[in-house]
This record gives C-alpha cells, sequence and structure tokens, in this order.
C-alpha cells in the first residue's frame, strides 16, 4: 500500500465520558494526521446519562471524519465496540477506549505492525498506572485460568487496544453471538498476529465504568463462551462426591457390622447433606449458565438498537 492509498477507522465506545470526548478528539485528531492517510473516528454513545451524545454531535459537525451512533440503551462495552465494528469502513480498523487510557499516539505504531504483515495487532499493557496491585493480580489470574481452560490464547496484558485488518474484522462481524467476548473472539478467527507494548496513564477523567461485577460477567463470557470444560469439571465433581459418600456409608456399615460402639449424632450428617447440597447447586448454576446463553442465541434478538447515526448512509441492523 502506498502512503494514502488505505483508510483507517477508529472505533471508540463512550459511556457517561463527557469530560474525555474533547481531550480524546484533539488528540486523535494530532496522531491520526500524522499517518498521511485518510482515516475516520466512529464514537458510539453507549446510553450516556450525561453530555457525551451532545459533545460527539459537536466533534461532528466541526470535522465530519468524526461520526457518532447512538444506541438506544446501555447495551454494554462489547456490544457498543461491535455497533462500531459493524459501521467501520476502513481497511484496517483500531478500537479503543475513550477514557484516554489507551494512549492515541500509539496507533502509529500498530499501523506500522499492520502494514509490515501482522493482521490483528494487539497493544500490550507493560504499565497500568493509576490501578491497584489486586487488579493487576486478578487479571493475571484469569487469564492464565482462561489459557487452561479454552483453546485460544489471549495474552494476559492486552485489552480492547487493537487493529484489526478488513479480513480478520470481517472474520469477527459473522460471528453474531449475544454474550461477546470481543478478546477472544478476535483470538480464535486466527491470522498473523503481534503485539505493541504501550503504557496506561491513568484515566483522564470520571470513574471507570468496569465494577467488579462487570469483570466478573465478562470473565463467564469468556470461559463459556469458548470452554465445555466448567460442564466437564462440573461432571468430575459429581462423581467425586459420589463416590465419598459410598464410602461414608460402607464405613458407616462396617462400623455396624463389628459392633464399634457409634456415636448417633446430626453433626455428621448435616456436614454430609450440606456438602452434597452445594456441590449439586454448584453444577445446576454451571449447566444453568450454559442453558441460559443457548436461550439468549435461539431468541435471535439483534444485538443493539440504534436509536440516531451520524456520518453514515444508514444505520447498520444490530
Amino acid at each position: 500500500m502506498g502512503a494514502v492509498d488505505f483508510l483507517l477507522s477508529v472505533v471508540v465506545p463512550l459511556k457517561d465520558e463527557e469530560a474525555n470526548v474533547g481531550p480524546l478528539s484533539e488528540r486523535l485528531r494530532d496522531a491520526l494526521d500524522r499517518l498521511t492517510a485518510r482515516w475516520e473516528v466512529i464514537l458510539v454513545d453507549d446510553g450516556s446519562d450525561d453530555a457525551t451524545y451532545p459533545r460527539a454531535l459537536e466533534l461532528r459537525e466541526a470535522d465530519t471524519r468524526f461520526k457518532v451512533v447512538r444506541l438506544s440503551r446501555t447495551f454494554g462495552h462489547q456490544i457498543a465496540l461491535s455497533a462500531g465494528l459493524d459501521v467501520a469502513a476502513g481497511d484496517a480498523v483500531v478500537t479503543m477506549d475513550g477514557d484516554l487510557q489507551h494512549p492515541p499516539e500509539v496507533i502509529a505504531e500498530l499501523v506500522e505492525r499492520w502494514r509490515a504483515g501482522a493482521e490483528v495487532v494487539y497493544g500490550v499493557m507493560v504499565e497500568r498506572q493509576g490501578e491497584s496491585h489486586m487488579k493487576d493480580v486478578t487479571a493475571r489470574v484469569f487469564y492464565r485460568a482462561l489459557t487452561r481452560l479454552t483453546d485460544i490464547h489471549v495474552p494476559a496484558s492486552a485489552g480492547d487496544f487493537r487493529l484489526v485488518d478488513r479480513r480478520a474484522l470481517d472474520a469477527v462481524r459473522s460471528m453474531r453471538e449475544s454474550n461477546r467476548y470481543l478478546r477472544g473472539m478476535f483470538s480464535w478467527v486466527g491470522f498473523d498476529q503481534d503485539g505493541v507494548p504501550y503504557s496506561s496513564p491513568p484515566r483522564a477523567a470520571g470513574r471507570s465504568k468496569y465494577t467488579f461485577g462487570h469483570m466478573l460477567r465478562l470473565a463467564t463470557d469468556a470461559i463459556v463462551s469458548f470452554s465445555d470444560r466448567p460442564l466437564r469439571l462440573a461432571l468430575n465433581l459429581g462423581f467425586l462426591v459420589s463416590a465419598a459418600s459410598i464410602l461414608f456409608g460402607i464405613s458407616a456399615v462396617v462400623s455396624k457390622l463389628a459392633g464399634l460402639e457409634v456415636v448417633p449424632g446430626w453433626t455428621s450428617v448435616m456436614i454430609l447433606v450440606g456438602f452434597v447440597g452445594g456441590v449439586q447447586l454448584i453444577v445446576l448454576g454451571i449447566i444453568g449458565e450454559y442453558v441460559g446463553r443457548i436461550s439468549d442465541e435461539v431468541k435471535q434478538r439483534p444485538l443493539y438498537v440504534v436509536r440516531a447515526a451520524h456520518g453514515f448512509d444508514e444505520a447498520a441492523p444490530g
């Protein structure tokens, strides 16, 4: 490709980021203008409750290279990213967060790796400023568990800051599953992948929308979407508990036949019943998680609903 013969799309989901829209747009414009290539920025408002949407429209009026998609309600970060990917027209597409923890200046290096032959280039966070040590530790533990439980490999410090080639993007766009874990989906499709290290600065303004509950939900989506091993673990656990119960029963019969004095009581019985009941609930919960996701897919609802789109011929369906 020549210097200006490709279009780069940048997809940015926004949820209550009114204070970050202005600084983000300035840094994006400066970084992208240095690429000497055509570009567009797609801002996806994920049902914000503040002035994020009006701020995005102001950007659109000042520079038509900024495009805006407004969803009808909050669908979640991964769905908002998917909505932007569906309307991105670029030969390559960058996905990034709107809190400036994904530095726009790194996009140039992502593009360089892409032009060198990589079809998926993900940002690898080598330093996480402004985050607790516990969050870093739990993230590493999760990614190790994900690697063991699934057949995909997602680098421990790679988030949603990445560049994808059009071929890889089209492959991911064909996957319309409701419970989405885009990091895993981009890993699953394969292609030549490479990483670019970067340092993540503290959030510019506001607070993270990824609460512990959101992170737990994302972790569940990751494991359940790409592995059936939790079901196998539940089955093995069931066999283990059954074997323990049989051994306990045999020991009681042997003690009775041997004439050993057995002190009657409820303690051991209640412990055993409680343990078995707890295991049953865990197994049922795991099965229910898979059944619930099957129900979501069978309904075939659209991933999202677009309330308004600015800068496109027409809004893409969910």
